[in-house]
């Protein structure tokens, strides 16, 4: 079984989200790291190959600037055997229907059992791109998946739904969005880390995926960037500050009852 692992190069947690107005496209220029919602995809392809299925080769699988290849070191010190790199200035600002058919077109050239990834990025959260990717490769596809088991060339997954959870069971290949509630990642040895350089990285660009460039790209997509505005601001909230326990707690049912909240 070959499985890939789709992941993305993120802007760290503790950078400030903001757009590019010049762009009106998300400002990467501050710390970077892997989505960590991706952790949990990787952490289930070792966890398959730990748990007895015949797993030749796990392969991670990004697109983005040169940038990303440090997000693909992370996942490869995660566990993955080597990476695929699909980076090319055509692609810049692709929306997500354009980064899904690229992606599949450098899937394509893997041709995977089984394709992972989390449910959403740390940065768009649109939590639609395995779809997207699946659609392209004509694969079954699975949303928020958080217990998966390989048997006879099929998955029998559990899924987290709205009202509980689903079973179902899919045909391989198939693309799997993993929920964070799958796993626990693990953390990379000091070995892993040191050595992921040295693991076999495959850099693409658009015309080696046979990408058609009249179909990515910010151009090219069918979302575009109109403007963008901060949330409106709150009032500030209504400190009681009071040594009384019984005049605190009257305060506190009068502001409730108030606002008929009781």
């Amino acid at each position: 079984m070959k499985i890939c692992v789709l992941v993305k190069e993120v802007p760290d947690a503790a950078v400030e989200k903001r757009i590019d107005p010049s762009t009106g496209r998300m400002d990467r220029g501050g710390e970077k790291n892997l989505n960590p919602y991706d952790t949990h995809a990787i952490e289930a392809a070792m966890q398959i190959r730990e748990g007895g299925t015949d797993v030749e080769d796990i392969v991670a699988v990004t697109m983005g600037p040169e940038s990303a290849v440090r997000a693909l070191h992370k996942a490869v010190s995660l566990g993955a055997d080597r990476s695929v790199h699909l980076c090319d200035a055509s692609l810049a600002g692709s929306d997500v229907a354009a980064t899904g058919y690229a992606l599949a077109k450098a899937l394509e050239r893997e041709q995977p059992d089984l394709v992972l990834l989390g449910q959403q990025s740390d940065d768009g959260e649109c939590y639609t791109i395995g779809a997207v990717v699946a659609e392209h490769l004509s694969m079954p596809s699975l949303t928020q998946v958080i217990k998966m088991d390989v048997a006879d060339g099929a998955l029998r997954c559990e899924r987290q739904a709205e009202y509980g959870y689903d079973t179902v069971q899919v045909n391989l290949p198939a693309v799997i969005s993993v929920g964070d509630a799958i796993n626990e990642p693990r953390y990379p040895s000091l070995k892993a880390i040191m050595g992921a350089k040295k693991k076999p990285l495959e850099t693409l660009g658009a015309a080696d995926a046979q990408i058609d460039a009249s179909k990515v790209g910010g151009d090219n997509s069918g979302a575009h960037w109109t403007g963008v505005k901060p949330p409106p601001q709150k009032p500030p909230g209504e400190i009681i500050e009071d040594e009384d326990t019984n005049e605190t707690v009257e305060k506190i049912v009068t502001w409730l009852a108030e606002r008929k909240l009781i």
